[in-house]
This record gives structure tokens, sequence and C-alpha cells, in this order.
């Protein structure tokens, strides 16, 4: 566990609605499965977004901004949808109760992340070589649970999916300095093995976010159950709360 100071004492999470994004390619279906179950042992209601392959960022915002209408939210997603969620709480962190961000996939400039040039690499081979094609190639070489996921979501966002993945790997992620900024909770999960969403860049959130903890898992701990990623970004964010002004590690 990495946290840092800046929080005060922890308190039980308000009453709220929580609103989860999907990664890049993914859909509401599997953030939903990542974290309903968990935040529903919490009293909070979930809203699952389903992103809008033409226009995810935006759709993205659109979800967060309509729900919070109503009173501050919890904001949280895997990967790039935990990024959006993470700079809408810079914007917006009076509309705010926390950020759960799970699979986090670079800071700042995408430009040599893993994540972003293998959704380039991806559009070009569909553009390329079809829709069928590209989804049985990846099943081959990724994971049961993931090739699975990948191939409901790619086919739902066809034929805008190229475009969808060429937007998320473009999208300008907060920067260390802009991490710095952010005041609410934040709870932090990454994956030890997985060279896609390098845990270093958890690291690097944990360290510069004010007030913020990490928990590390597997991948196969996601195939054998999604939602330990909801769970253990909790468990951070509650991490995250309970920081005295004066505790460091």
């Amino acid at each position: 566990m990495l946290h840092q100071p800046g929080c005060s004492r922890s308190q039980p999470l308000p009453a709220c609605t929580a609103v989860v994004l999907p990664g890049t390619g993914s859909d509401a279906q599997f953030v939903d499965r990542a974290f309903r179950g968990p935040l529903h042992r919490h009293g909070i209601d979930t809203i699952a977004v389903e992103p809008d392959p033409r226009r995810i960022v935006a759709s993205y915002l659109d979800a967060m901004d309509t729900a919070a209408a109503d009173g501050p939210i919890l904001v949280g997603g895997v990967s790039i949808g935990a990024a959006v969620a993470l700079d809408w709480a810079r914007r917006r962190p009076g509309r705010t109760v926390g950020v759960l961000a799970a699979l986090p996939a670079w800071t700042g400039n995408p430009d040599d992340a893993p994540a972003a040039a293998m959704a380039r690499w991806t559009a070009g081979q569909l553009r390329a070589h079809g829709l069928e094609a590209v989804t049985a190639a990846m099943r081959e070489s990724s994971p049961v649970w993931l090739g699975a996921a990948l191939t409901r979501s790619w086919r739902a966002h066809w034929p805008d999916l190229p475009e969808a993945l060429e937007e998320a790997a473009n999208y300008h992620a907060p920067d260390v300095d802009g991490l710095r900024t952010i005041g609410v909770p934040v709870g932090i999960t990454a994956a030890v093995d997985d060279a896609v969403h390098p845990l270093s860049v958890g690291r690097q959130w944990a360290a510069a976010l004010p007030c913020a903890a990490l928990e590390t898992i597997e991948l196969a701990d996601i195939g054998a159950d999604p939602s330990v990623l909801g769970d253990r970004c909790l468990v951070a964010l509650d991490e995250a709360r309970s920081v005295s002004a004066d505790a460091r590690r």
C-alpha cells in the first residue's frame, strides 16, 4: 500500500451515486461488473456509462455532469475512464466525493504510453483487415476473459471503433503538476503484471496526488472476478480518506 498525507480522518462515504467509465474499447457491461457489487455493499448506486464511440470523452463528461446536477458524486473508471474521471474531479472538486481509479494507463501526454500505442496499432489493423480478422487475432493473444469482453464491446462499437480507439489514444491525462492540485481522495488499483497499464503509472499517481492510496492485484484476479477492481479501489479510497496530515510511508 502506498498513500500520501493530506486528508482528514475517514468518515463513512456519504450516500451518493457513482458514475463509472469504461476503458479504451470496453463497454458499460464490464465496468458495471467491476464496480457495481462493491459499491452496492457501501450503499452507493452505480451508473455504468456506455461510451459513444463517436465522442467517447464528451459522452463521459456529459454523464458525470448530468449525475452531479443532483449533488456531489463518486466518479471512477478503468484505464482512460480513470483518467477522464480524475480530470473531471480536478475541474469540479465541489461536485466530487472521491475518485476510483483502476488500471491507470498514463500520466500527461500519451505519446509513449503502451496503452495508447496499442490503441493506435489496433485502429490501423481494423482499417486494414476488418473487424472479424482483428478480433480473432486479439482473442488468440489475450486471456479468455479479456478476449470475450473486447469481442462484445468491439462489435457494439463498430464501425466507429477505429476512430474511438484513436480518440482515446490522443487523450491528454492530468500531468504530475495537475495531479498535485487534486484535493479529493483517490483510490487507485494497479496490476503488478500488466504491461499495457504499468504499475509505475499507478505509483506515480499515488505519489503525486495529495490524498491517494494504491492497491495492487494481478491480471488473473480480474479474470476470476472483475469486481476485484472496484473492491480494491474502495479499499484504497478508504485508506486515502483515513490518512492523517502527518502520516506518510
